[in-house]
């Protein structure tokens, strides 16, 4: 399968130097964010490359882009079969960034700006907006499957491919 991770694609598409490309680097260059009409024009190009299937990864983020995504999927006459919902604890995820920031400095780096508890309370509250909504969306279409995603590096894998190869 094929993994689609829109930051990559962005990345990807900012340096590609084709239309679409200079028209995401002129967005996040200006630091703005990225439409969802260009987030799925990138996705329709990565599905006409074909492949034996596709992982989105982090996408879709809003009710929207689910919905543009569906009806791209049934535009090209394929199918969303199963999506997963990693799930995790929010103060075990503050923690972690709290502890990575710290044994970045530790190591004699630096820490990630938003490497703090502050930062991410603001990105999961963004989380919880825009972004929550979909487990009813894909629950409601008996889509949703639910994996530990604090379990052991090996466990989550075994878990997610074992859904996979339903």
């Amino acid at each position: 399968m094929v993994q689609l991770s829109t930051g990559d694609m962005l990345r990807e598409a900012k340096t590609s130097g084709t239309e679409m490309g200079n028209k995401v680097a002129a967005i996040m260059d200006a630091g703005e964010l990225v439409t969802d009409e260009i987030v799925i024009g990138l996705i329709e190009e990565k599905l006409d490359q074909g492949g034996n299937g596709f992982i989105f990864d982090g996408f879709p983020r809003t009710l929207g882009q689910a919905d543009a995504l569906g009806a791209l999927l049934v535009a090209k006459g394929q199918t969303l079969d199963v999506v997963v919902e990693l799930q995790v604890n929010d103060e075990v995820l503050v923690d972690r960034i709290v502890g990575r920031a710290a044994e970045a400095v530790a190591a004699g780096g630096t820490a990630r700006a938003d490497d703090n508890a502050e930062s991410l309370k603001v990105r999961l509250m963004e989380y919880y907006k825009k972004t929550s909504p979909l487990i009813g969306y894909y629950y409601a279409k008996d889509m949703l499957k639910g994996v530990d995603g604090l379990g052991a590096i090996d466990e989550v894998h075994s878990e997610i491919s074992g859904i996979l190869d339903r």
